[in-house]
């Protein structure tokens, strides 16, 4: 029986197997899916559950069901391009006729000494629920830096906030403004409920050395309880292991199908697949329609299109807490309580769709 091998049980491979199941692919082929845990996890909701907001089980469902698929819970040591074959820290050996890599990302430190050593992440459930212990653990009027001002750290700083009221709160950003990519008017209604909640922006800050319970900001030094890091993402080590072509961000060159150029058995989706937009849960699922489309077709024996349709992203939600939000759609600007209640409903429909 052929083997369709996915690797990593996130967005992109969630949508595959959505598409795929329960009878969209062949017969004689068996869907293994290969993750560190037994659920797929939402990870955009991570910085809730490290927050202490939502409870574990809020943030995962199930993997489906079906006699054709397997699932295999382990860590990934080596992706064997070469032998068609994955080895897994445990031992085994799984081959495979084709693969789709989706094993995501994993904190970039950008060189800065101690930031690997002695921060916290969001990046894993697993790691969500380690900075939830550490956070839940302080005492009343410690002090909780989080480093990096994206999306991520924007939302763990707010949730933070609601959670815990008797903590001193630090976002450092990069940029001179918040959110500088996106309208002026995005940015300033994020700043002001910061600003209203008592949490300290630190903007243009240069993280250049963590120490315990030391953060050093340019020539500055901020006494810290906790130390979160969002500023930055990488390629998780067994995909950057593979020295293949990568852009200047080290996600994996793919060509128009979402295949590797010299291996058209091979895809790659979501955070590792180098494309022109920022990583998100969103480009994955994206990526995953048409990279069914692409299997289903082959498995056809038809033949492929010249050039794939153009990805268009909806745009992009964000929560300030349970009760406020921001959203950029279709280059509109929404921010309130009528955006955190999309960006609720969205979660909705895909725990709704997702099982």
């Amino acid at each position: 029986m052929k083997k369709l091998v996915l690797l990593g049980g996130g967005y992109g491979n969630m949508r595959v197997l959505l598409r795929l199941l329960p009878n969209n692919f062949p017969q004689d082929m068996e869907i293994i899916l290969i993750d560190r845990t037994p659920f797929h996890s939402m990870k955009t909701e991570f910085y809730a559950l490290a927050a202490g907001t939502e409870a574990d089980h809020e943030v995962r469902v199930p993997f489906p069901e079906h006699e054709r698929l397997k699932i295999v819970n382990g860590e990934i040591r080596e992706i064997g391009l070469e032998e068609k074959c994955i080895f897994l820290e445990d031992g085994q050996r799984i081959a495979y006729d084709e693969l789709v890599i989706g094993l995501g990302c994993e904190d970039k430190y950008h060189g800065v000494p101690g930031a690997e050593e002695f921060t916290y992440s969001i990046q894993t459930i697993g790691k969500s629920r380690k900075t939830y212990e550490a956070l839940l653990g302080l005492k009343s009027g410690a002090t909780v830096g989080v480093v990096g001002a994206g999306l991520s750290g924007i939302e763990l700083a707010s949730e933070l906030r609601e959670s815990r009221s008797d903590l001193q709160i630090k976002l450092f950003d990069r940029s001179p403004r918040i959110l500088r990519d996106f309208p002026e008017r995005l940015s300033n209604f994020v700043k002001k409920w910061f600003d209203n909640n008592n949490v300290d922006v630190v903007s243009s800050s240069n993280i250049t050395k963590v120490e315990p319970n030391l953060l050093h900001n340019h020539e500055e030094t901020i006494p810290v309880d906790a130390v979160v890091w969002t500023a930055g993402i990488q390629p998780v080590k067994p995909v950057r292991d593979l020295n293949l072509e990568c852009d200047g961000t080290g996600r994996v060159v793919i060509n128009q199908y979402h295949q590797l150029p010299n291996d058209e058995n091979v895809y790659v989706v979501g955070d590792c697949a180098a494309l022109p937009m920022a990583p998100s849960a969103q480009l994955a699922e994206e990526q995953a329609e048409q990279i069914v489309k692409v299997l289903r077709m082959k498995w056809k024996g038809e033949k492929l299109p010249e050039t794939m349709p153009e990805i268009k992203l909806k745009g992009f939600l964000g929560s300030l807490g349970k009760k406020q939000g921001f959203a950029y759609l279709a280059d509109r600007t929404v921010t309130g309580r009528i955006a955190r209640l999309m960006k609720s409903g969205v979660l909705w429909m895909y725990k709704w769709h997702n099982g």
